[in-house]
């Protein structure tokens, strides 16, 4: 069952499809032809039936539907016109099990043929905008009505009682199959879709933070007392963009940042941007942690010697490397494009640690030092000039076991 859908909808999927469509319109496309033209085999056996049974009334109503639906496939392969297609299948669905229902003498007599009917508010729930299901809906209990209304003046043909039993099993069953298969289509596409754009988002937001945004837009920021922020860019880097092509610049970046990619998600840290060919990355949010110099420190080490073992669009590269540890706001604010961002003093003195570090080291600030000092093994460079901070005492980090002289 699951096999003949799937190839069904993969046939479906290709008739009517413009480069151009949405995944949504896609979707629809699909599940509107494997309605109209999934029924066929059916409607092909009911006329068939009823010409047997000596029912050649009946019997036309549904050989029509078995000529016009290709025809009008057909059509709609060629026009792409989804709308046009949509409307005129789902009126053939709705009317003419009622017709057949008339032509078999009511209700009983038919074996409630005019569940078929059912199908066009279904499928109009599926491929077709909320208000207009609304009007299906309406016209289906109308035709109930009307028949009710006028089957005492129906003449049953004579249809086989053991016929009429049948076709009770019969209408009822693939009634039920057939919307069983469209809504198993549906949420099984649905599902698809949701884990894509799910994937997608946490690809730009922290998941804590992606589910709060779902339950409603607003602007969300914290305090975070402890947290490290690293910023890292590629050395020489505006000079060298300068004889490369946009593509081949563009190729270099993403090879670099897939590599740090893979690091971050190692270490469980939170990638925050990137900025150019600069790479920011945070620890201690939004999730806090004991240990997030040590683990945002270990980062820069194996980000560096991932630079220097290979190489990238096949030039060696050299990485500028800055942390530092304090106190931030992290948050979204505005209301599209949302991005996760850092805010403080804090942000700001990690990124003069890369900006006024040397080519090829890993600068830290004192308060980082004095979290990661057991750990690595770090070089007192003494006190620079921090643009915006004044005399800062910073270190570099040169391995990650911790030196004789770097106890101290």
């Amino acid at each position: 069952m699951r096999a003949w859908l799937q190839r069904l909808l993969d046939r479906a999927g290709q008739v009517g499809a413009a480069p151009d469509d949405s995944s949504e319109t896609l979707l629809q496309k699909r599940l509107t032809v494997a309605l109209c033209a999934g029924t066929l085999p059916l409607t092909i056996g009911w006329s068939l039936i009823y010409v047997a049974a000596g029912a050649p009334i009946a019997a036309a109503i549904p050989a029509f539907y078995s000529l016009f639906t290709p025809l009008n496939t057909a059509l709609f392969a060629w026009t792409r016109n989804l709308g046009i297609y949509r409307f005129s299948q789902l009126l053939l669905i709705l009317l003419l099990p009622f017709l057949v229902m008339l032509a078999l003498g009511g209700f009983r007599s038919s074996s409630a043929v005019i569940l078929w009917a059912a199908l066009c508010p279904l499928g109009s729930l599926l491929v077709e905008e909320l208000r207009k299901t609304l009007l299906w809906i309406v016209g289906f209990v109308l035709l109930l009505v009307i028949g009710v209304l006028v089957e005492p003046y129906l003449a049953p043909p004579g249809l086989p009682e053991e016929l009429i039993r049948w076709f009770f099993v019969l209408n009822i069953g693939a009634v039920i199959l057939v919307v069983f298969g469209l809504l198993y289509t549906f949420v099984g596409q649905r599902n698809y879709f949701q884990e894509r754009s799910e994937m997608l988002l946490l690809n730009i937001l922290p998941r804590e933070i992606s589910e709060t945004l779902k339950v409603g837009p607003r602007t969300i920021a914290e305090q975070f007392d402890d947290a490290s922020i690293l910023f890292a860019d590629v050395v020489d880097f505006t000079p060298m963009a300068a004889g490369m092509t946009p593509l081949g610049l563009v190729e270099l970046l993403n090879d670099v940042f897939q590599c740090f990619d893979s690091l971050v998600e190692k270490y469980d840290l939170e990638k925050i941007k990137t900025i150019g060919d600069c790479y920011m990355v945070a620890a201690g949010v939004p999730r806090r942690r004991a240990d997030h110099a040590t683990a945002l420190v270990q980062l820069a080490l194996d980000m560096q010697a991932a630079v220097a073992a290979r190489s990238f669009g096949g030039r060696q590269l050299a990485l500028r490397i800055g942390v530092n540890s304090g106190p931030v706001v992290a948050g979204v604010i505005g209301r599209k494009k949302f991005i996760y961002d850092l805010w403080g003093e804090s942000v700001n003195l990690a990124s003069r640690m890369e900006s006024q570090g040397r080519p090829g080291t890993i600068q830290i600030t004192e308060r980082t030092w004095r979290l990661v000092k057991e750990a690595f093994a770090c070089e007192d460079r003494g006190t620079i000039d921090v643009k915006g901070a004044g005399p800062t005492r910073v270190w570099h980090v040169v391995a990650g076991r911790p030196l004789p002289e770097a106890r101290r």
